[in-house]
């Protein structure tokens, strides 16, 4: 008999354990080969054993991994420095994952609408499909109810249609704190702001002081080809969480926000033990490094460019593609699990979203011939 797992069961395993990687590949404990086309839900953006972010997580580990924030830590300041640069004008608080760094986002809506506001903007709004986190401020402005229901009463969030700019109009009021929005919705299917959309949303809040949170966790950092997915949209947020690629498999989180809503968070507000340790910046710096530049955009567009249209080929029944970059949806009209099972079976890696979709979220690194692998999997996982 198999030894009981003495883990919490709150995840559906397959049994499969993965015990290294190179380049877009994972490899088993049986050797076994797999072309990863999910990159750890968006994670690994630099793929598996990239040398210079090897390298620099073993140097840094050779000095120190860990310093609390009491004191100065100089790859946090390098790491803000070229998150700034990248984005727009302010401050960044580092934190371990997306779900935190929403978590930061929403005390810093509370603090503008409390401080600033008198406590006149008792509400957050979000739309349906968005995925935020899974704490408890986070999950409040996540619109899934099978998520949000076991842990009622959460606190006030309205949500609204997304692409809806009707909706939008007749939601946004002055006793709106913050609006909650991913340029493209990833758990909800991979679906991208309409043109103009955002534009009317950041329109809208200017006109009655209400605070725009970009949740670019799983597109920041290129994945979308731009530098951030918002960028594509024209628009500035005030509050823009940040995880997953950004540390290439390590974890680390990050709130950007502006100079007005770094100036709330007052010495003892907010905090966190691990935020934006040595080693978590060490690997952060790399990828931003890596990831942050013309000549990575280039290649994310054109790998998206080809991924879809490959896809277009081998799902002709499909109901849509969509996404930007290097963050692709494929609507089926049936459940796709099967497919996904097969195709891991064949050897590739794919993850679902919501509305019957294939997502798939490469290495940022993926190679031309690696799109074509990918389709030609898929393309036997279906017959």
């Amino acid at each position: 008999m198999p030894t009981p797992s003495h883990l919490v069961q709150n995840y559906r395993r397959a049994a499969i354990r993965f015990v290294r990687g190179q380049g877009s590949r994972l490899y088993d404990a049986d050797g076994k080969g797999y072309l990863d086309a999910f990159a750890g839900v968006a994670v690994s953006s630099l793929g598996y054993g990239h040398p210079k972010l090897v390298e620099a997580i073993a140097r840094q580990a050779a000095a120190v991994t860990h310093v609390s924030n009491y004191y100065t830590i100089d790859q946090q300041e390098e790491l803000a420095t070229a998150l700034v640069a990248a984005s727009f004008p302010g401050r960044v608080l580092f934190c371990n994952s997306g779900t935190e760094a929403n978590e930061c986002a929403f005390k810093v809506a509370r603090l503008w609408a409390n401080q600033v506001h008198g406590g006149t903007k008792p509400r957050m709004l979000s739309f349906h499909g968005g995925f935020h986190g899974r704490t408890m401020g986070s999950l409040a402005v996540t619109s899934n109810a099978a998520y949000r229901t076991p842990f009622a009463p959460l606190a006030e969030c309205d949500f609204i249609p997304f692409n809806d700019v009707a909706a939008l109009e007749a939601a946004i009021t002055d006793q709106i704190a913050a609006v909650w929005v991913e340029p493209v919705q990833g758990e909800g299917g991979v679906i991208p702001a309409a043109p103009g959309f955002l534009a009317r949303l950041r329109e809208l809040c200017d006109r009655h002081h209400v605070l725009v949170v970009a949740d670019e966790v799983q597109t920041g950092l290129t994945r979308c080809g731009s530098y951030f997915a918002h960028q594509q949209d024209g628009i500035t947020p005030d509050l823009m969480p940040l995880a997953k690629g950004l540390g290439g498999g390590v974890p680390i989180g990050a709130c950007v926000m502006s100079e007005r809503c770094a100036d709330l968070l007052k010495p003892g507000l907010h905090g966190t033990t691990f935020g934006g340790n040595p080693l978590a910046c060490a690997a952060g710096l790399v990828v931003a490094e890596e990831t942050l530049t013309p000549v990575m955009a280039a290649q994310v567009i054109a790998r998206g460019e080809q991924l879809r249209a490959g896809l277009a080929t081998v799902f002709p029944e499909a109901l849509a593609i969509r996404g930007r970059g290097l963050l692709v949806g494929v609507q089926l009209p049936t459940d796709p699990a099967p497919l996904i099972t097969k195709a891991r079976d064949l050897g590739l890696i794919v993850g679902p979203a919501a509305n019957n979709t294939v997502r798939l979220a490469p290495p940022l690194i993926i190679t031309a011939p690696e799109i074509d692998e990918i389709c030609g999997i898929l393309a036997k996982a279906r017959a």
